[in-house]
């Protein structure tokens, strides 16, 4: 069994991988070197298990595409005085198999048996799927 787990959250907003990457991106010089900060209104349950190895795997358009390793968890003040959690996470985006999701709110945690596995790197150079196509592969089991 696993020491850690993971986080399954929907990526709001994003039509591809590469929306999150690019919109990573525009806001890098907000967040410290080397790390992409996703903030969300929970704290984890589970952090010391979430900090033992796991990733945020992000959900796009109903179906689970990319993670990125979580390196750290950072109390922060919203706007309205309501302290909320900072994901503090690796910049890599790592592409994986196509798993879809029903929609939910929030996030949630994922086990690591119940995580899609990555994509083999030499793949990031292959064209990728279109999401609607990787989701049919998915649902008939051909991921």
């Amino acid at each position: 069994m696993a020491d850690f787990v993971n986080i399954l959250k929907l990526c709001v907003g994003a039509e591809s991988v590469e929306d999150l990457e690019q919109w990573q991106a525009s806001q890098a010089h907000r967040w410290p070197t080397g790390r992409a900060v996703h903030v969300t209104r929970m704290w984890p349950k589970r952090a010391p298990e979430v900090l033992s190895g796991g990733s945020l795997y992000w959900v796009i358009k109903g179906v689970v595409l990319a993670r990125q390793r979580i390196l750290g968890l950072e109390k922060v003040a919203g706007g309205d005085g309501i302290d909320r959690c900072a994901l503090l996470l690796d910049t890599e985006v790592i592409r994986t198999e196509a798993a879809p999701r029903r929609p939910f709110q929030g996030w949630r945690y994922l086990a690591p048996q119940d995580s899609p596995a990555d994509l083999p790197k030499g793949r990031s150079a292959d064209d990728i799927l279109p999401e609607s196509l990787a989701l049919a592969l998915a649902e008939i089991g051909l991921r």
